[in-house]
């Protein structure tokens, strides 16, 4: 025999929903396994001096979680500056209305092409423009086999997304065979029962819809920071650019995965206008990763101050309620952040890491740190194509048949129908 238990929420739901002032769940006293449950409105009680109405509160809090991409910057601002405890409670809210807050996806990233990036991107270790100073030296892209392996022992790792970046503008900057090399590197991996996500720069649609025919799942293009502040960021590129690409791939029926970097010189007003930016795109992308800079010796930002953990779970809380259905990746820079920091960040809505002991050219968590972590917060592993409710077609189907056809000829696709780094130096962040 057990005890009566009563549980009361006492905020009501947002607009579109049935709007309760609480709920109280009774499980009475039972025998075996017989359980009776009753569910009752509850009166909300009169608003003490000094709290607001439910009509008094702004429309992000009278409609806490619900999916929009009609925001205001001054919204956003208004999020982001809450105050800490008050938002991370907001976005946990949130974050638990879509996702298991203990499932977290593992994915791994590797640099298939090294160096010699003819972009001057302030952060990057790869650039040309200063390869001299950082010692990164241009390499060729890999090849096919090696990063299969790779991919295979990423999987057993336990990584169910594997990420590929090259040093490129873009694919039109090299010959064909590299191009469809990188082509066949996307249908080998999906054929694992793995996510495929690249950044390779800038995308023509054509090459967008070659990557889906391949059976790419995601494309990673990251804003970096503000539409204002990114000439201080590069000048090789427009902001305007960025999203050219972002709609290519999402016209292409490929997910986006597309964030940005903290610690760039950047004022809070360029986070909020970054994080306004993506949550204003026609479409929410299906990951959002949040890097912290990891400065890199001999790059034009090699003496900037290194975000703390606070303001980085800042940005992911924000990201939730402003996104509430994308996946929040906690992504480069996680080395310098405790396991309170990293927990926090959990808390406010982050599902999302990057494992292994590299992320393109700068160091990372170690695995089995990882695991230790993900042991003590009580997180488990995120399967691969489990429902992304902000992904395109690509993230949301894997053909079985189509699995057997790329394991047993190389070829096919990976996808369902017809298949559906920071500045190359940190993750998922260029």
């Amino acid at each position: 025999m057990l005890p009566s238990l009563a549980i009361t929420a006492l905020r009501g739901l947002g607009a579109g929903r049935a709007s309760w002032a609480g709920v109280v769940v009774r499980c009475r006293e039972f025998s075996g396994t017989a359980c009776a449950q009753h569910v009752q409105p509850v009166q909300e009680d009169a608003p003490e001096a000094g709290q607001a109405s439910a009509a008094e509160k702004p429309r992000w809090q009278r409609e806490l979680g619900a999916v929009r991409t009609d925001w205001t910057r001054e919204e956003v601002a208004e999020v982001y500056n809450t105050p800490m405890l008050e938002l991370v409670y907001n976005a946990a809210t949130v974050h638990r209305m879509y996702n298991d807050p203990s499932m977290v996806q593992r994915c791994t990233l590797l640099s298939i092409k090294t160096g010699g990036c003819p972009e001057n991107c302030g952060y990057c270790s790869q650039s040309s423009h200063w390869s001299k100073e950082t010692g990164t030296k241009a390499e060729k892209l890999m090849g096919l086999e090696d990063v299969y392996e790779a991919a295979v022992r990423a999987k057993a790792a336990g990584s169910t997304r594997f990420c590929m970046g090259a040093a490129w503008r873009g694919p039109s900057q090299v010959g064909k065979g590299q191009w469809e090399r990188v082509l066949e590197m996307v249908t080998r991996i999906r054929g694992l029962g793995m996510e495929v996500c690249t950044t390779l720069g800038m995308l023509t649609p054509d090459q967008a819809q070659q990557l889906r025919q391949a059976g790419l799942t995601a494309y990673n293009h990251n804003l970096d920071t503000s539409p204002e502040y990114y000439e201080k960021v590069t000048t090789t590129r427009k902001y305007e650019d960025r999203l050219a690409t972002l709609e290519a791939v999402r016209q292409a029926g490929i997910s986006v995965c597309a964030g940005g970097i903290i610690g760039l010189g950047e004022g809070e007003l360029d986070r909020v206008g970054l994080l306004h930016q993506l949550a204003t795109l026609p479409a929410h992308p299906e990951s959002v990763p949040i890097n912290a800079l990891v400065a890199v010796k001999g790059t034009p930002m090699q003496n900037n101050e290194a975000p703390t953990g606070l303001d980085v779970a800042r940005c992911v809380a924000t990201a939730r309620i402003v996104m509430p259905r994308t996946v929040v990746r906690l992504s480069a820079g996680r080395m310098n952040f405790s396991f309170a920091d990293q927990a926090l960040c959990f808390m406010a809505g982050a599902n999302s890491i990057f494992d292994g002991d590299k992320l393109l050219t700068t160091p990372n968590n170690d695995r089995d740190e990882d695991l230790k972590m993900f042991d003590m917060l009580g997180l488990k592993s995120r399967p691969a194509f489990v429902d992304y409710p902000s992904g395109n077609d690509s993230s949301r189907t894997f053909s079985e048949a189509a699995h057997s056809h790329a394991q047993g000829s190389g070829g096919g696709c990976g996808g369902g129908g017809s298949c559906g780094g920071q500045g190359h130096a940190h993750a998922h962040a260029h």
